[in-house]
């Protein structure tokens, strides 16, 4: 069995060469939507945020050098049929059909226009571990604060130096 805990630390930390890096599959965020306008009129502006805070993640963990970003095309209809947070796994196997070493799932669960949370799971793809998880609290329903929550939690969760070490 193939340990990736020097890698997920490099993930946080990392000063290696790009052939080093792990190969990190991204998938889109899920959505939990608990509030009234959701349940009477559906979660349209939230599911257009999702797709777009994903690719936020994918190209800015890509830009950070920290990793090799894959492309989850070839398994995302079978991954957006899927609940990747309680499928017994399926989101590693996929992942695992990818080539990728460590893989991202997200879920945003809204509460109400004011209150929704943003969650970051980051697991190793090879024993199946999670590595870390990331969560922000959003107040406000709007791109811009799906956006900086994202922000947020890419520059003081994924890519931190010192997140996920290690005291």
């Amino acid at each position: 069995m193939r340990a990736l805990l020097p890698a997920a630390l490099f993930v946080l930390t990392g000063t290696a060469a790009f052939a080093d890096q792990p190969k990190l599959a991204v998938f889109d965020f899920e959505l939990i939507d608990t509030s009234l306008p959701g349940e009477f009129y559906g979660s349209k502006p939230e599911n257009e945020r999702m797709l777009r805070i994903g690719d936020q993640l994918r190209k800015e963990l890509a830009q950070s050098g920290k990793f090799q970003v894959v492309d989850i095309a070839p398994v995302s209809d079978a991954a957006r049929h899927s609940n990747l947070q309680a499928c017994g796994g399926c989101d590693v196997k996929l992942a695992g059909q990818l080539g990728a070493d460590l893989e991202i799932t997200g879920v945003v669960q809204k509460v109400s226009n004011l209150i929704l949370n943003l969650n970051i799971y980051l697991r190793d793809v090879h024993t199946g571990n999670l590595v870390t998880v990331a969560s922000a609290d959003m107040r406000g329903n709007t791109d811009e604060s799906w956006s900086r929550a994202m922000s947020y939690l890419i520059r003081n969760r994924l890519l931190a130096p010192n997140y996920g070490k290690p005291e």
